[in-house]
């Protein structure tokens, strides 16, 4: 059974993949997703206005992670890593462990096949540049 909140980190990425291939507003992308109820739409939205609004601090904080081009990401991969790299920065609240866990499931849900491996990855490295003191206590704990 999925959470509110897995639900609405679903949502949020099929808004910014509609955002990243058709353009316009992200949050008109949200308003256009049905909702059976059970998501979480404060989350699904505050994600999606923080990716859609720093979305090139983001890619900045993303690109040194990476092993190619951010261009040359698939939309899903990117959606999953803007939304991954959103919380780590915005949402101190959210255990890096969680935000991880989060966007490797979508990644899994949603990805090519092997691309949770690439997302788990490249959120593990921007996870100890921007929480160090988090990713160094769970690394002592495991």
């Amino acid at each position: 059974m999925k959470t509110a909140r897995r639900r609405s980190r679903e949502a949020a990425l099929q808004a910014l993949y509609a955002w990243q291939l058709a353009g316009g507003d992200a949050l008109d992308k949200l308003k256009s997703l049905d909702d059976d109820g059970r998501t979480d739409l404060a989350l699904a939205q505050r994600i999606v206005r923080g990716v859609f609004e720093r979305s090139d601090e983001l890619e900045a904080l993303i690109t040194p992670c990476l092993d190619r081009a951010f261009a040359r990401l698939s939309p899903v991969e990117r959606a999953i890593l803007y939304i991954g790299a959103f919380e780590l920065v915005a949402q101190p609240e959210t255990p890096f462990k969680v935000v991880v866990n989060e966007a490797i499931e979508l990644g899994k849900s949603f990805g090519g096949s092997g691309g949770h491996r690439f997302v788990n990855g490249v959120l593990e490295k921007l996870a100890g540049i921007l929480r160090p003191q988090e990713v160094a206590r769970g690394r002592q704990t495991a």
